[in-house]
């Protein structure tokens, strides 16, 4: 539901289902998990009321749907580009590592997949829907659960043998990628929409990587903090090269082998150094 507060601010309201008693329990758990993060691109828990009949979750409210609406839904018309994609698929690994690695519990979120990345305005990635997470206790690396999360994005490791780390959180982010560039729920290969000769290379890349989170055995599966790391690296690279492509001139001055001094003559840089 959209909610509006009484100083006008909007905000989103999860409202369970009347007698569920597990949806309490999750609702319960999200407050729990939620009260551990503090990071920008997960959805943030404003208030809640659970002591009442119909407990109710209050959050931000995102404006723009979620990452699934715009690959396969309502807003699927108004077509991601790639440096959309490739941010976003940054913003969520960066997330799940921050989660796995850096809250002040460990977090699997356990429900990784597009319906759950919500996007605003400037279709920034905010994680949200972390009724079935669990915390990880310092002195463990894995939890026996019952089976929980979505199919499809559901790691096979985990559906089997009932046993939950960070390495199904990997299974699940690898199929969000493989979604990110096909934009037809990984049917075909690569979405004719994004691929271009200028970013054949990074899209090649991140297909590796996809391929790499979704291997079957967890244990071949790469780190969130690893796969964060390489896609931050792509990301950064991108944006080197589009900024030498519009810039030519200071991109040769920068790294080459002349600069203008304040005399207006053309001095070469071994001159400089040399006088140094």
């Amino acid at each position: 539901y959209k909610g509006i507060l009484p100083d006008n601010s909007i905000v989103a309201i999860k409202k369970a289902r009347l007698g569920d008693s597990s949806q309490v329990e999750q609702f319960i758990n999200e407050v729990l998990v939620l009260s551990q993060i503090n990071h920008r691109n997960v959805v943030k828990l404003l208030g809640c009321c659970l002591e009442t009949e119909v407990p109710l979750l209050v959050y931000e409210f995102i404006n723009s749907g979620t990452l699934f609406d715009h690959l396969h839904g309502s807003f699927s018309s108004l077509s991601l580009t790639w440096e959309h994609r490739l941010r976003i698929a940054v913003e969520i690994a960066g997330t799940l590592a921050y989660l796995h690695s850096s809250a002040s519990i460990p977090i699997i979120h356990r429900n990784v997949k597009t319906a759950n990345i919500l996007l605003d305005e400037n279709l920034t990635a905010k994680v949200a829907d972390f009724g079935a997470s669990r915390l990880i206790p310092m002195d463990k690396e894995q939890l026996t659960t019952m089976v929980q999360g979505t199919l499809g994005y559901l790691d096979p490791e985990y559906y089997t043998t009932g046993l939950l780390n960070e390495k199904s959180d990997v299974y699940s982010f690898g199929v969000v990628l493989m979604e990110l560039l096909s934009e037809n729920r990984v049917y075909e290969v690569i979405d004719e929409k994004v691929m271009t000769e200028d970013n054949q290379r990074e899209i090649k890349e991140v297909a590796r990587i996809a391929v790499e989170c979704t291997r079957l055995m967890g244990e071949e599966r790469p780190k969130m903090k690893e796969v964060a790391v390489e896609l931050e690296g792509l990301r950064v690279t991108k944006d080197k090269h589009h900024w030498s492509a519009q810039y030519p001139e200071e991109t040769e001055h920068l790294i080459g082998v002349e600069i203008i001094s304040a005399q207006g003559v053309v001095v070469p840089l071994t001159m400089i150094a040399s006088r140094m």
